[in-house]
């Protein structure tokens, strides 16, 4: 359980890290590495994590996640417990890390509703959805797509970040947004990124379990 837990702290402060780093870059260097930037860095991380942490931890990295897996009786109530303490304090610490390395910024890569919170939370909680279906359908009901279930997923995590970025951040990720948020001070909405992304969570995974169940 220590490795385990380790591992999520670890695979959350390195997506938080190079994730909302890429944010915080682009946003002192005025636009340098851009939206579309942006979004290819958490693509590409979440899949690298994937793969490097995989077979130690499942690769949650993401209390929604977490708490999902756990409602559907595929964790157990410790290993969830220490998987979202694992993960907030990963993604705390990677926030400190930036704040440290980069004092200038105002934001430190914080998901921040553009709009209405409404629309916010409705987006959260759609982006959720479908990254919990798409994991709960590469990662658990079809093992012919194990090996690929770090890419899929990393595509869908770089395909919601590009459209849905600019309006609500595409957090997806309660962890995620948490640590920005308290080691820069911008809590605007940030309730919305608390509980939209545990409600598509849940709602997506209990929908994918009722379309195509797992076979005993």
């Amino acid at each position: 359980m220590f490795k385990k837990g380790l591992a999520e702290a670890l695979g959350t402060f390195l997506l938080v890290f190079c994730g909302t780093g890429a944010c915080t870059i682009n946003e002192i260097t005025h636009g340098a590495i851009s939206h579309v930037g942006v979004a290819i860095t958490f693509g590409l991380v979440v899949t690298v994590l994937i793969y490097a942490f995989g077979n130690i931890s499942g690769a949650n990295f993401n209390p929604a996640v977490s708490i999902a897996l756990w409602l559907g009786q595929k964790m157990d109530s410790i290993t969830m417990i220490a998987y979202v303490t694992a993960q907030v304090v990963g993604a705390i610490l990677a926030s400190a890390l930036l704040r440290y390395l980069f004092p200038a910024s105002q934001f430190l890569g914080a998901t921040l509703p553009s709009g209405t919170h409404l629309q916010s939370f409705v987006l959260e909680c759609i982006l959720t959805f479908i990254l919990m279906f798409v994991i709960v359908r590469v990662a658990i009901q079809e093992k012919k797509y194990l090996n690929l279930a770090g890419i899929i997923i990393g595509f869908v995590v770089l395909l919601e970040a590009m459209f849905a970025g600019p309006i609500c951040g595409a957090s997806m990720n309660p962890a995620r947004s948490l640590g920005p948020a308290l080691l820069s001070g911008e809590v605007n909405g940030l309730w919305l990124y608390l509980a939209g992304p545990v409600l598509g969570a849940i709602v997506g995974y209990f929908t994918a379990m009722y379309l195509a169940p797992v076979k005993n």
